[in-house]
């Protein structure tokens, strides 16, 4: 039996509702099915169309083998990340004057690049955790806090801040030793 166009626009679209769509264009299926390659098939590609629909079967799941490594076998450098961070926090904001949207912007290019200087160095197993706070140097106190499930032999932190005559900052990595 033979749909009509309209028909398999009208599937293609439940389709793609309910979280499938065609790997092949609509064009590519009528020509391999009017030449026999398909005989009532069509191969889906999944994808998630809002967070809450997860489809579990389509992921695949990797298997990692036991390392029986309980500890890092190089500690992270403390010494060397503080210098990264007074050297970033130093030459992005020397000279800068507080604007709200430019250290807003300020922050976030500041923090990838700590982030990637850090990864430069190369530490295994390391799960790195960049902030950066901007603000107004204003007669004004601020308390900034962080909270995180800690090993004190493996986990640690760097941290840096900086001031000049109309901000400051501060720049904390967080170094989390993943078993």
């Amino acid at each position: 039996m033979m749909m009509s166009d309209n028909a398999k626009d009208r599937a293609a679209r439940s389709w793609k509702k309910r979280g499938s769509v065609s790997s092949l264009s609509n064009h590519e299926f009528r020509r391999k099915e009017l030449h026999g390659h398909i005989k009532g098939s069509m191969s889906t590609v999944s994808y998630m169309d809002e967070p809450g629909q997860r489809d579990d079967i389509s992921r695949l799941t990797v298997r990692m083998e036991n390392t029986y490594q309980l500890g890092p076998p190089k500690h992270f450098p403390v010494v060397t990340v503080n210098h990264i961070l007074k050297d970033v926090l130093t030459s992005y904001l020397q000279v800068e004057e507080y604007e709200p949207e430019l250290c807003r912007q300020m922050t976030k290019t500041i923090s990838e690049v700590i982030k990637s200087q850090v990864k430069d160095l190369m530490i295994p197993r390391y799960k790195l955790i960049v902030i950066v706070h901007i603000g107004q140097l204003n007669r004004q106190s601020i308390i900034i806090g962080s909270r995180c499930l800690w090993d004190p032999k493996s986990d640690t932190f760097s941290s840096y801040a900086f001031k000049n005559s109309s901000l400051f900052a501060l720049a904390n990595v967080y170094a989390v030793y993943l078993e």
